[in-house]
């Protein structure tokens, strides 16, 4: 059964790994939402669902025509990711009475931790850096035209609502449970809702935070998608050099997209101390990937313009 990281770490004992979970959750709106498979392995291997079978009608008598769905078969390798913090035993023993050192620090590697993670979840490409998991861009292939990937234009566009009711649409078999994009394409989409008078909804999550919704649907904002795409022709050709961005849709669960992660997901190891300087060592890491289980549940609105 999946979880999302914030409800298996209930199931740990762990105060540090609890807070470290915290840390990386509470202003992550991805990483609230999506929910991870437990896999034993190095991997998983598994049948991306392509085409529905079809369904016809028939008289009596007839001959019926079998109809299967179409698969590609795909694997997901759990890519290792992580850090060590080291902590100083002098500052750490006169001053304490200040601050936690060692809880300071290695909530700043939690955090390093969340953004090289929400980073990946995006431009993640194996193919490029063999040591990362495919992100949404790979998965979703934005350099093809035509399938789930939409383009504002053959060199891009200004955004409009039109093409985000489009971009909704691509997603199959329900509503995306989450719209992810940079902050400018937020305000682009607050400044064309106020040009229609009308605003978004909004809501709270479990921290108390402000959640913009479009039809329903949160507003997810990722720090690490560019604003600097390039199109050709409707589809990329690079992240860096143009003046576009990306706004992607996607379904979350284990038919959708989801993480796989080792057992025991997020993993704090107390190193201890150094021979080698007088400090002790915490080690955060996470055995991670992640798998689109069917290509119609997740989409991509490229060439996305201020």
């Amino acid at each position: 059964m999946a979880l999302t990281l914030a409800e298996a770490a209930k199931l740990s004992n762990d105060m540090l790994m609890q807070g470290v979970v915290e840390t990386i959750v509470k202003d992550s709106p991805l990483l609230q939402r999506l929910p991870f498979i437990e896999i034993a392995g190095n991997g998983l291997t598994y049948n991306q669902e392509k085409t529905f079978p079809g369904i016809d009608f028939y008289d009596v008598g007839d001959t019926w025509v079998e109809s299967t769905p179409t698969f590609e078969q795909k694997t997901a390798n759990l890519k290792i990711m992580g850090g060590d913090a080291d902590v100083d035993n002098f500052l750490k023993s006169t001053r304490s009475n200040i601050q936690d050192l060692e809880a300071a620090i290695v909530e700043m590697k939690s955090k390093a931790l969340r953004d090289k993670l929400e980073e990946t979840f995006v431009y993640g490409d194996s193919a490029a850096n063999p040591k990362q998991f495919d992100g949404l861009r790979a998965l979703i292939d934005t350099t093809t035209a035509g399938g789930q990937v939409i383009a504002m234009g053959p060199t891009g566009a200004t955004l409009t609502l039109a093409k985000l009711d489009e971009l909704i649409d691509a997603v199959k078999g329900g509503k995306p449970d989450m719209l992810l994009m940079s902050r400018r394409s937020r305000r682009k989409i607050n400044a064309l809702a106020r040009a229609a008078n009308g605003m978004m909804d909004t809501d709270r999550d479990r921290w108390g935070n402000f959640v913009q919704l479009w039809d329903g649907i949160p507003i997810g904002v990722n720090d690490w998608i560019l604003d600097t795409h390039d199109l050709a022709d409707s589809v990329e050709t690079a992240t860096t050099g143009g003046d576009c961005s990306v706004i992607y849709a996607v379904q979350f669960g284990e038919g959708a997209l989801c993480g796989l992660t080792s057992p025991g997901y997020l993993q704090v190891e107390p190193v201890g101390s150094l021979e080698s300087k007088d400090a002790s060592r915490t080690r955060v890491k996470w055995y991670a990937s992640l798998a689109l289980f069917s290509t119609i549940k997740a989409a991509a609105l490229i060439g996305v313009k201020d």
